[in-house]
């Protein structure tokens, strides 16, 4: 064989060589990925619009300090639509709770608590089983064949002293 022939398939099995192993360096440390797996899709979280049903019975604590809260709450829901007998008020056993929020049990009943949010004139909104009560005396749990009740917790938000103060133009 000629010596120019050997010497060039030396040097194409040198690049093929180098090649290789810079290749397989960089699929070894991470860099390059020979099979990529697919990239998951997020999918928007539908919003909820806000719904005002009237047929919720209504807890209204009042978890502050300041009294006669409960009961004046109780007449505005009332005077939205409720029926005086579906709205119970009545104080919480503390008297510091920060935000007034309205507390829905099952997903499906989120509509009406972001609509009696609006109804109170605003109002954290969250979902928990805290405050339902429960139909079967002898269990613990609660399904969604209770009857439908929305528990709103009075804060020290809407207080004279929890109310923010106005900023003064320095």
């Amino acid at each position: 064989m000629r010596p120019g022939v050997i010497a060039l398939w030396a040097l194409v099995a040198t690049i093929l060589l180098v090649i290789i192993g810079i290749f397989g360096s960089l699929v070894a440390s991470g860099r390059v990925t020979l099979f990529p797996s697919p990239e998951p899709t997020v999918e928007p979280i539908p919003e909820v619009a806000a719904v005002i049903d009237t047929s919720f019975s209504v807890v209204v604590l009042n978890a502050t300090g300041e009294q006669g809260l409960a009961t004046t709450l109780k007449d505005e829901i009332v005077a939205a639509g409720w029926s005086a007998d579906s709205v119970l008020a009545s104080q919480a056993s503390v008297t510091d709770f920060p935000e007034t929020t309205v507390y829905y049990a099952f997903p499906a009943d989120e509509a009406a608590a972001l609509g009696l949010a609006e109804v109170i004139g605003g109002a954290r909104v969250e979902q928990s089983d805290r405050y339902q009560p429960l139909d079967d005396p002898g269990t613990d749990e609660l399904d969604e064949s209770q009857s439908a009740q929305l528990t709103v917790v009075i804060g020290l938000d809407r207080t004279a002293a929890g109310a923010p103060e106005p900023e003064s133009a320095e």
